[in-house]
Order: structure tokens, then sequence, then C-alpha cells
């Protein structure tokens, strides 16, 4: 037998680890050094793994493993970084998303 089934906050905790880049190009500015934007990104990327883990404990009813968010939040920076240089940069967006609030 095969089951599939796709966990809530695991596929919130995807989406917002794809985006996050671009939130990040949206609130900061392009004379930003990418250290800041890399330590940006990373404290982003925790605190929303924290708060994925969170949400899942509440709507479940469960306990909160704070291991296993910290855990996830290594992939989850992995792949934004991943998701920067080889989808967001490459098209543009990146720079889209720095021009969009930042004319300087």
């Amino acid at each position: 037998m095969v089951q599939f089934t796709m966990d809530a906050a695991l596929t919130i905790q995807l989406v917002l680890t794809v985006i996050m880049p671009i939130l990040v190009g949206l609130i900061t500015k392009k004379t930003t050094s990418s250290a800041i934007k890399a330590w940006l990104l990373a404290g982003t990327t925790l605190v929303t793994s924290v708060l994925t883990g969170l949400y899942d404990a509440v709507i479940n009813a469960g306990v909160f493993d704070l291991g296993m968010a910290l855990l996830i939040a290594i992939p989850a920076f992995a792949i934004s970084v991943a998701t920067h240089y080889g989808l967001w940069k490459p098209t543009g967006v990146s720079e889209a998303a720095q021009d969009a609030f930042n004319k300087g």
C-alpha cells in the first residue's frame, strides 16, 4: 500500500523558504552588504522554522519540538540560498525586489 500525505506545517515552511530571499530583498537596500543579507536570511529562516513548529504543535494539540525546529532551519536556509542563486538572481527577481521599495 502507498500513502501520500503532505504535512501542512512542512508545506508552509517550504513555501516560505523559497520566497524568503525575495522578502529579504524587499526590506534591504542594494548597498546593504551581502553578509548582513545572509544573516538576515538566516535569522528569518530560524524564526519561521520555530513559528511553523509552534503552529504545528498548536493545530495538532501536540508537543513543540524545539530541536526539530532548529534542525529543520538548517536545510531551509540552504534551500533559501540555493533558490536565491539558482532561480531568483538569474531571472532578475532579486533585482526587481531590491528596486521595488528602494529607488536609491
